[in-house]
Order: structure tokens, then C-alpha cells, then sequence
């Protein structure tokens, strides 16, 4: 049995369609993105430690523009393979951004309201 390209299975919610979720996923990357980069250097600021020893080396080697390599590259790496899935499973690229980015926002949060 094999298949020359992919079909969804079960149907979205409501009237959403692949592209329209990709689109939201990506406006949710934007703003996790942003949201882990002002948590975490808040959290730098009031005395907390980054977790992850890769960005943790990028911050202390240099700072801002470390963190936002690191992000700039993950997201690279996202759009790159991103073409190489089917059009009905391109929405996984920025869930997979977006998903653990938000979780640190809100370990962050969490880490930040211990210390204040």
C-alpha cells in the first residue's frame, strides 16, 4: 500500500483549513518567540539562571544578538524543511516552534513570580 501524497485524515474543526492553521501557528511563533525572549532576560536581570547550557552559552558569549541567533536559526531550520513536507502536514513546522517555546514562557513566568 503507499500513498503519492498526503490527505488529512480527520477533518479541522469549523471551517479551518491547513493553510489558515499554519498561518495562526505562525503568529503564535511570533509571539512565543518574543515572549521567551523578554521572560528570559527578565529573569536574567533578577537573578535567575538560563536552564538550557546552548543558550546559555550563546547569552553569555553575546547576550541579545546570542539569543536571537539561536532563535533566527531554529526558525531557519524550520522554513528550510518545511517545503519538504506535504501541504496538509506543513503545520507541524511552526507548532514545533511554537509549542516548547510557549511552555518556557510560561516556566519563566512561573520562575520570575517566585522571586519577586
Amino acid at each position: 500500500m503507499s500513498s503519492d501524497s498526503a490527505h488529512l485524515r480527520y477533518q479541522l474543526p469549523g471551517d479551518i483549513t491547513p493553510a489558515a492553521l499554519e498561518r495562526f501557528c505562525w503568529v503564535l511563533v511570533g509571539l512565543s518567540l518574543v515572549g521567551d525572549i523578554v521572560t528570559t532576560f527578565v529573569g536574567l536581570h533578577l537573578g535567575l539562571a538560563e536552564s538550557n547550557p546552548v543558550a546559555r552559552s550563546a547569552i553569555e558569549g553575546y547576550g541579545l544578538a546570542g539569543m536571537l541567533a539561536l532563535k533566527a536559526l531554529a526558525i531557519g531550520v524550520g522554513l528550510v524543511c518545511r517545503p519538504m513536507l506535504p501541504k496538509a502536514y506543513r503545520p507541524i513546522v511552526p507548532a514545533g516552534l511554537a509549542i516548547p517555546w510557549t511552555i518556557a514562557v510560561f516556566i519563566n513566568l512561573y520562575m520570575i513570580s517566585l522571586t519577586i
